[in-house]
């Protein structure tokens, strides 16, 4: 929201926000009045016009990285013979990694974007520093970072939307750089979730609309609906009566029951807790690495190369198990879970979370795929409890997981959800979210992350904490 804009909204509680009786909320009277000025109006077109080449170019970034990650680490260790990289693989490609990024970090504008362990934000996208962002993330992501693409690309997409709107001469109304920025943003997300609802949501709670208010109402709403659901499911298989319900006919997996929801928030408590210490072990590797960034940073990368060299050498399995985002072996196992024993589980939890942490402190990239990764992983190993099922247990860890990591919680849900395809794991996803969540805020937050000299030495532009997601605590 830009600054005028929420300036404009008087400041009041939530509850006193509906007008009288028989009365339109006073919300649908100010969008009004909002959607009557010719700047907005101007601001929208814009937009909707700034929309087609960020989504362009959005999509070729992607498959640059696709392509780059593929020649790594398939096509590479096929011409050395190898069915899949050998053990020491991810050494020299991460140990480059970190160079590279060491040096965008220390000498380009931007730093390459911000510290994955600070979280999700909007902050620092310019034209200027498009070049380091894209930069960083084509030497982190492809060499074998624990890390996914969401973070380059919410930079990304709005660095390219100012950059579009200066290349126009349009100019610059008052708030309309955090507006343009936003729906650039939301443009090159969509582009990795695949679906425009999952970025604007994403959006909504990275840029803070609402504030804290917006957690405070969500959180009893998402966990009263979800306690709901279940009751509401329960109650319609015990009498065998039904009721009217948005069902199209499409075949449904078997309903939840006492054992999924009960394993489900305790597995969400156990992933959650560990999730937040995955993170808070990457902002202390983030506050290592700030008192001489090019240097650690490469050990860093090279420590998160042996994470995955050992996972390789005890399990027998290929490195890019761990030496990944992970979104491609996420979906690997859930095509097939008897693939994955529980000694190959465990050592790639460990080994995954140990180097999640090492990047997020060094690297470039964002939180949320190796998250979802590590939390279907322990949910697939508590699967086997009695009375769970895989898809509810899944479903809770990759949901607690991403809470936890990304402390956005309706994000989390809407992005769970959609990736499951699965409308009768919905209960539990919120119910693990809002668990996860609740963990997460009620531990101490971690440490604070230094920032960075500017580019080409000096004293740090800026003391204090990194930027951090909204819903964190001061």
């Amino acid at each position: 929201m830009s600054p005028d804009i929420a300036r404009s909204a008087p400041s009041r509680p939530w509850r006193t926000a509906i007008s009288q009786p028989g009365n339109q909320p006073q919300e649908a009277d100010q969008l009004r009045e909002l959607l009557r000025r010719p700047e907005y109006r101007r601001t929208l077109v814009l937009s909707a016009l700034i929309g087609v080449p960020v989504s362009l170019l959005a999509f070729w970034f992607l498959v640059a990285l696709h392509e780059l990650e593929r020649l790594l680490w398939q096509v590479l260790p096929e011409r050395f013979g190898w069915a899949a990289p050998a053990w020491w693989w991810p050494l020299p490609l991460l140990t480059l990694a970190g160079a590279a990024v060491g040096l965008v970090a220390t000498r380009l504008p931007g730093r390459g974007g911000h510290i994955p362990a600070g979280g999700l934000h909007p902050e620092g996208q310019s034209p200027a520093a498009l070049p380091g962002v894209v930069f960083a993330a084509l030497a982190s992501l492809p060499l074998g970072a624990v890390l996914g693409p969401e973070a380059p690309l919410i930079a990304f997409g709005g660095g390219v939307a100012l950059l579009f709107r200066a290349l126009v001469r349009r100019p610059a109304a008052p708030g309309s750089n955090a507006l343009l920025g936003a729906a650039g943003s939301a443009a090159a997300i969509a582009t990795i979730f695949g679906n425009p609802v999952v970025a604007a949501v994403l959006l909504m709670e990275v840029a803070g609309v609402g504030g804290p208010r917006l957690f405070a109402v969500m959180l009893p709403a998402l966990l009263a609906s979800g306690v709901g659901d279940i009751v509401f499911t329960g109650f319609g298989r015990w009498t065998g009566l039904q009721t009217a319900r948005l069902d199209i006919g499409l075949p449904r997996p078997s309903t939840l029951d006492t054992g999924d929801v009960v394993w489900g928030v305790l597995l969400a408590l156990a992933v959650g807790a560990v999730v937040h210490l995955i993170v808070s072990g990457g902002r202390a590797v983030a506050g290592f690495v700030s008192g001489r960034p090019l240097p650690r940073t490469v050990l860093c990368a090279l420590a998160a190369g042996a994470c995955a060299a050992v996972y390789a050498l005890t399990t027998g399995r290929t490195p890019e198990d761990v030496a990944s985002s992970g979104q491609a072996a996420l979906a690997r196992m859930a095509a097939d879970p008897q693939a994955w024993p529980a000694g190959a589980l465990g050592a790639v939890l460990l080994c995954k979370g140990a180097g999640y942490a090492l990047c997020l402190g060094s690297l470039r990239g964002g939180p949320v795929f190796p998250s979802l990764f590590l939390g279907g992983a322990a949910g697939l190993l508590a699967a086997p409890l009695p009375g769970f099922g895989v898809v509810p247990a899944m479903a809770a860890g990759m949901a607690a997981a991403a809470a936890a990591a990304m402390r956005l919680p309706v994000s989390s849900v809407v992005l769970v959800v959609l990736l499951l395809g699965n409308a009768d794991s919905v209960p539990v996803v919120v119910l693990a979210v809002v668990v996860a969540f609740v963990v997460v805020e009620l531990l101490p937050p971690g440490p604070d992350i230094p920032p960075l000299p500017p580019p080409g030495g000096g004293p740090p532009s800026a003391p204090g904490r990194a930027p951090r997601p909204v819903s964190s605590r001061p």
